[in-house]
């Protein structure tokens, strides 16, 4: 969000007076949400002074704080010794596969064993998009034949997991329109797959969302949310929008909070969400 409040600073120093609806559709266009963004407008017009750059961003950076939940506990291994599954879900074009490849480095970099299921079978690219990078990386992948039963490959993947004792598995699912009923009962049943080997896998569930796309990424977290309830955010292309605002109206509206932000391209551009740093870098 850093460039976002930059533009506005610079847009509001020049200025005599502040242009109000002028605010309010910067604040929105920041992807705050029309919620936090009148709660900041309304404060600040209750000042009852003239209000400068300084107030308007301290005031942002308040509620954003107030609103967004303490950093979660980084993942961990389960201890009764079966592995931790994830599910990596999201629609097509948000990173999906790349992060899927990201947070396994990431896992691995902790000194954890993991292990990648390229369960994106009705698009050849995306599995072997991850075998490229699972071959890069030096991580263990399943994949299975073009167009397979998603769920089977994830089973499939389990199963090895047990039997190697690796400490995560990471699920790539397929990009799907959250519109689209029958690709979400997919993921339903993708759950209860893996369940079968583990009552209480799969253990964190991840949507992948773009930064860059707004509303539409409140829209996304809100129908898989439905189809199955997820456990955070993954959140790409936060390098070059300097929009991050959607971080905080999906907390803000569906409570579900970010885990990990993408940053690049590379594998190591890739970290834990920090509210602090977060709300710090907001400048």
């Amino acid at each position: 969000m850093a460039g976002f409040f930059k533009k506005l600073i610079n847009k509001i120093t020049n200025k005599a007076e502040i242009d109000w609806d002028e605010l309010e559709a910067d604040l929105i266009s920041a992807d705050l949400g029309a919620r936090l963004t009148m709660t900041i407008v309304d404060e600040l017009q209750s000042l009852g002074r003239k209000v400068n750059s300084d107030d308007i961003v301290d005031t942002a950076k308040k509620h954003i704080s107030q609103i967004l939940p303490a950093d979660l506990p980084e993942l961990q291994p389960r201890t009764d010794g079966k592995p931790h599954v994830l599910l990596m879900v999201g629609v097509n074009g948000t990173g999906k596969t790349t992060s899927t490849a990201k947070l396994a480095t990431y896992l691995k970099s902790q000194g954890h064993s993991v292990m990648v299921a390229a369960a994106d079978t009705f698009r050849a690219a995306a599995v072997e998009q991850l075998q490229v990078w699972a071959e890069r990386l030096d991580i263990p992948i399943t994949a299975g034949a073009p167009n397979a039963d998603p769920s089977s490959v994830c089973y499939t993947a389990h199963q090895r997991c047990i039997a190697e004792g690796i400490d995560f598995l990471i699920c790539d699912t397929a990009g799907r329109l959250h519109t689209r009923h029958n690709l979400m009962e997919e993921l339903s049943k993708i759950e209860r797959t893996i369940a079968k080997q583990d009552e209480t896998a799969p253990h964190t569930k991840l949507i992948v969302v773009d930064a860059t796309t707004g509303s539409n990424a409140l829209q996304q977290a809100l129908q898989f949310n439905k189809a199955i309830t997820l456990d955070g955010l993954v959140v790409t292309k936060l390098d070059g929008s300097g929009k991050g605002g959607i971080i905080v109206s999906i907390y803000q509206e569906l409570g579900i909070p970010a885990r990990f932000i993408g940053l690049g391209e590379e594998a190591k551009q890739f970290k834990i969400f920090r509210k602090d740093e977060f709300t710090q870098e907001i400048m």
